[in-house]
């Protein structure tokens, strides 16, 4: 079984999130079948049938988190040094196209939201960024187009 690398706070969302469904969705979408059942004809019963492909799909996601908490290798990122982009570092570079700084975090393939500059270490640009210090020039084949960073800090929290 690979496991997959995953900070403390992803983890702790994917278990937050599980247990949502196990304590409250899974046993409100039972009451919902119930009360659905209670209407007679379940072939022309819209609200059964909703409830029961809402049931299908809680159960679905009930096993994929079930399944990425028990693949997740949980790092503790804040006890992490050095000066080598890593699993979760936190990398500011330069943009040499476009003379922007960004922000990046890498974190696992699970945890990723571009939009919060959390990028996973999978990704073509957490890829090119891993193991490259301060001042190495960066450069990422995206599918888009390729781009080329500047590295001016890394930390770890």
């Amino acid at each position: 079984m690979n496991r997959v690398p995953m900070t403390a706070e992803g983890y702790r969302k994917l278990k937050e999130e599980l247990d949502h469904l196990l304590r409250v969705e899974r046993p409100k979408n039972i009451r919902d079948i119930e009360e659905a059942r209670a209407h007679g004809d379940l072939s022309e019963n819209a609200e059964y049938h909703a409830a029961k492909e809402r049931q299908s799909f809680i159960e679905g996601r009930i096993r994929e988190l079930q399944a990425k908490t028990a693949m997740a290798q949980v790092i503790d990122t804040s006890k992490i040094k050095g000066n080598k982009v890593a699993f979760g570092a936190k990398v500011k570079v330069y943009d040499l196209a476009t003379d922007e700084e960004k922000e990046f975090r890498l974190v696992g393939p699970d945890e990723a939201d571009v939009n919060n500059g959390r990028i996973s270490i999978t990704s073509p640009v957490g890829r090119a960024l891993m193991s490259k210090e301060v001042g190495d020039t960066v450069v990422v084949n995206a599918p888009a187009k390729t781009i080329e960073y500047e590295i001016i800090e890394i930390s770890f929290e």
